[in-house]
């Protein structure tokens, strides 16, 4: 079974691609997904959340303020630290358990997309039969951001700046997918990555050697709330 990862930098579209394999056939689910699921009230991601930076964190409902959470987590390295390792262990042993599941339900030639913003940095690309950097320049990044997400030109900056290097992950990658382009292009290069998925499985590629799950949070301090 094709295990294929899906990352890249903040607005660059992993989230489209990774739908776009869905469409195309494959099984797909993102570590936002699994973070939500763990940030559900009444958790215990919550409770440690609140513990290490206040109730103010969590609204009135009792869920994460994830806008006040990634203020302070893009502005504050040491933050932002800590929240990775209370989030980041119970964010990978969902996902590993997700795929498990997957391969225990489905038939061998199912394609097995996980998107994961954090790959690179957490040292995950060994899950992987192969790794897909989704990229696009820094002026399309921030104009995505300002359209996506209203913001202004600063912190769109320093979300950028708080991220790995884009060129670094473009080298260590397997399948490069620019997208600075329009979605109509962008599906067009999914079609061929999908093409050359269902017609190469025995491309070098996607030989790597996959390793048992790493569920620790590495060392790395990226950004944890896109």
């Amino acid at each position: 079974m094709p295990l294929i990862g899906i990352t890249g930098g903040i607005a660059c579209g992993k989230s489209a691609v990774t739908r776009l394999l869905a469409a195309q056939g494959a099984v797909a689910f993102s570590a936002d997904e699994a973070a939500r699921a763990v940030l559900s009230p009444g958790g215990k991601a919550l409770l440690r959340i609140a513990e290490e930076f206040g109730e103010e964190m969590l609204t009135p409902g009792g869920q994460l303020d994830r806008a006040r959470m990634g203020r302070l987590a893009f502005a504050d390295k040491a933050a932002r630290s800590k929240l990775e390792r209370i989030l980041h262990p119970l964010i990978r042993s969902l996902l590993w358990a997700q795929i498990e599941a997957v391969r225990e339900d489905f038939p061998p030639q199912t394609v097995l997309v996980v998107e994961i913003p954090l790959l690179y940095e957490g040292g995950l690309e060994t899950w992987f039969d192969a790794v897909v950097v989704v990229s696009a320049s820094e002026a399309v990044q921030l104009r995505r951001l300002w359209e996506r997400d209203g913001l202004p030109a600063a912190e769109a900056h320093r979300r950028l700046d708080a991220q790995q290097k884009l060129e670094i992950k473009i080298v260590r990658a397997e399948i490069v997918l620019s997208n600075d382009g329009t979605e109509q292009e962008l599906s067009a290069k999914v079609q061929n990555l999908w093409m050359d998925l269902m017609c190469g499985i025995s491309d070098p590629r996607l030989k790597k050697t996959q390793s048992e799950p790493n569920l620790m949070p590495s060392d790395d301090t990226s950004e944890c709330v896109e």
